[in-house]
């Protein structure tokens, strides 16, 4: 029998493993069952994270900001990464720091997605062979990304989130 490339994806299957201990994010806690836990009325089970760890996961805001979330175009990216940066105010407007940090997290994803797809052809990173395909830059979806980092950046600059999520790191861990 031959041996896996270690390069190589494990095909997917219909439920994901779990993480092994040491790949888990200090912070974000995805032993939740996130099928069951409405974050707006439990804000206390809602962990930071990194970057856009659970940006898929936590329930109501990803079906309220996904929708939104499209990077094929600069002027896509633009009306795209608008909607997203108006749910925040909204969020911000009702003091909802989990559904302002879920947008930031979205604006995030939107750029890396973006990048992605402007350096791989298609978005894959990995050939047919396991191996990373060559760096390509494509100046429409590296536009498309400029603004998405943009809009990102305005909304993890502004000061009532950053006092949010002091506040919710300090009460919640």
């Amino acid at each position: 029998m031959a041996k896996a490339s270690p390069n190589r994806r494990a095909p997917r299957s219909d439920t994901k493993p779990k993480r092994p201990a040491a790949h888990r994010s200090p912070t974000f806690d995805y032993a939740l069952d996130f099928r069951t836990v409405n974050f707006r009325d439990h804000p206390e089970l809602y962990k930071v994270g990194r970057g856009e760890e659970g940006v898929l996961l936590v329930e109501p805001y990803k079906g309220e900001i996904l929708p939104h979330c499209r990077f094929a175009t600069p002027d896509v990216a633009q009306e795209s990464s608008r909607a997203i940066y108006a749910l925040f105010l909204g969020y911000k407007g009702r003091g909802d720091f989990v559904g302002m940090d879920m947008a930031r997290k979205f604006l995030q994803m939107g750029y890396t997605r973006a990048r992605r797809y402007a350096n791989h052809k298609g978005g894959r990173k990995y050939g047919a062979d396991g191996r990373v395909r060559p760096y390509k830059n494509d100046p429409v979806k590296a536009e498309a990304a400029a603004v998405f980092y943009t809009v990102w950046k305005q909304a993890e600059a502004d000061p009532e989130y950053t006092r949010l999520k002091t506040e919710h790191k300090q009460k919640y861990g």
